[in-house]
């Protein structure tokens, strides 16, 4: 018992990987492109996000606010306003990046796990989302951090066996 208690204890530390996603701590303005889907027009907003850490350099948080365009009942764009959330970590038992994510454009909570690559400083991430009943739908994000005052997400989608690039986030870090 003794010693599986010492292994917690250990496995409970902070590490260079914790140190890494606080490092992206701050107020950050972004861009986003997003492709709807094939043929439909590329769509671009703006926004705001804030990365904290908590509970010791454990986790971050990042809370994301900014307008988009959507379609209405009758199919005519409105603006609307997108809120999302996101608690990362990185998890000593398995050795990943682990994140988690929801916004106010549905009810689930999309959760994945991910790499960092230092030489191409990018993380990898992939999981799985079902925004319609059956329909699950495998991710992989890529974000890049290009340097302490900006990074860059790329989201991409399996669509039919295919992966398609369906979004992309430049963030630049506020002064």
């Amino acid at each position: 018992m003794q010693k599986m208690m010492q292994q917690m204890m250990e496995l409970s530390k902070t590490n260079e990987n914790h140190k890494l996603l606080s490092s992206m701590d701050g107020n950050w303005d972004y861009i986003v492109k997003f492709s709807p889907g094939p043929g439909a027009p590329e769509q671009v907003s703006k926004g705001v996000a804030t990365r904290k850490s908590m509970m010791g350099g454990r986790y971050c948080t990042m809370e994301v606010s900014g307008n988009m365009q959507m379609p209405d009942e009758n199919g005519k764009p409105k603006n609307v306003q997108f809120k999302g959330m996101a608690l990362e970590g990185y998890d000593n038992v398995k050795k990943k990046f682990v994140s988690s994510w929801i916004d106010n454009m549905g009810t689930g909570i999309m959760n994945s796990e991910g790499t960092y690559d230092p030489a191409t400083k990018s993380f990898t991430y992939t999981g799985e989302i079902e925004a319609i009943p059956g329909m699950k739908q495998k991710v992989r994000e890529v974000v890049k951090l290009t340097d302490k005052d900006h990074m860059n997400l790329e989201w991409y989608e399996d669509r039919g066996g295919q992966e398609a690039k369906t979004m992309e986030i430049n963030y630049t870090k506020k002064k």
